[in-house]
């Protein structure tokens, strides 16, 4: 059958099609690869991050007993002591994500230099929360600990995707792996948007146990930490420890009068404000500031 040419040029061209049908192989990955990496749910990978984006934990101010209950739930997931899932909530740019990197830093600076005995940061976007058991099943297993981390973790109107997570957060049958432990940080107290709340409560029967239910999300985490609009002084401390920091001379009277004029423009005070103000210090003095 295989001596008439033109049958089996069909046969190869049939067979390369379906080669290029079946599903790419899972790659593989290495948990002693990098101490961050990103998840990629649609490839089933976790790419190592060699460098994470971050500032200093002695940089953050203005978020003291925030700082300080993040640094020993971190701690004792790390030393595999019991320890919560973490909900970090409030107002913008007062860095939450950027607590939860600094943290990560500074347990693995005191840990051994053993890749296995430091903890792996996994960062996993909101759009892939529905593969949050996939992922699970990569870790389960794993003798590395791992901290999940979800920034900016919201739900609106129509999205089911909470359910995924209230799942995970109970650990369903086979229970939360040990070696994992899941950050979030969000806008919203409870995560899910007023809108999608209220509308729970104009269309249910009983509305307060559907709004309960909505709510019973956020407290699945054990651990609540809330982040507030800072005042005047505590964003000049953002300010002035930034540009001590990074060595930038500049009159401290300059400084003050600038970083207040700059949040007034921006109709803020927070974290954000002062770095975004400070990096265009820097530019304008013509220096680099380079993160650690």
């Amino acid at each position: 059958m295989t001596e008439n040419p033109a049958l089996l040029t069909h046969l190869t061209r049939i067979a390369e099609a379906l080669e290029r049908l079946a599903p790419a192989p899972t790659p593989e990955f290495d948990l002693a690869a990098a101490d961050a990496f990103v998840w990629h749910a649609d490839r089933g990978w976790l790419e190592p991050v060699p460098s994470v984006a971050r500032v200093e934990i002695a940089l953050l101010q203005g978020i003291g007993h925030s700082k300080d209950a993040l640094v020993a739930n971190t701690e004792r997931f790390a030393r595999g002591l019991p320890a919560n899932n973490a909900l970090l909530w409030g107002a913008r740019g007062m860095g939450k994500s950027s607590l939860v990197k600094a943290v990560h830093a500074a347990i693995n600076a005191a840990a051994p230099a053993n890749p296995a005995q430091r903890l792996a940061l996994i960062e996993i976007h909101r759009e892939d929360i529905p593969s949050l058991p996939a992922l699970l099943s990569v870790l389960r297993g794993q003798t590395r600990r791992c901290l999940l981390f979800c920034d900016d973790l919201s739900f609106d109107a129509g999205d089911t995707t909470y359910k995924s997570l209230k799942a995970i957060l109970d650990g369903g049958i086979e229970g939360r792996p040990e070696n994992v432990l899941l950050y979030a940080t969000s806008n919203r107290r409870h995560i899910l948007s007023r809108e999608m709340i209220e509308n729970e409560r104009s269309t249910a029967i009983h509305a307060g146990e559907a709004v309960e239910e909505k709510v019973s999300l956020s407290d699945r985490f054990g651990l609540w930490l809330g982040f507030h609009a800072c005042d005047q002084e505590t964003y000049l401390a953002m300010v002035t420890g930034y540009a001590a920091h990074f060595g930038l001379p500049y009159p401290p009277e300059a400084l003050r009068a600038e970083a207040l004029e700059w949040a007034i423009t921006r109709g803020a005070r927070s974290g954000r404000t002062a770095w975004h103000y400070i990096q265009d210090l820097a530019g304008r003095l013509g220096l680099e500031m380079r993160l650690t």
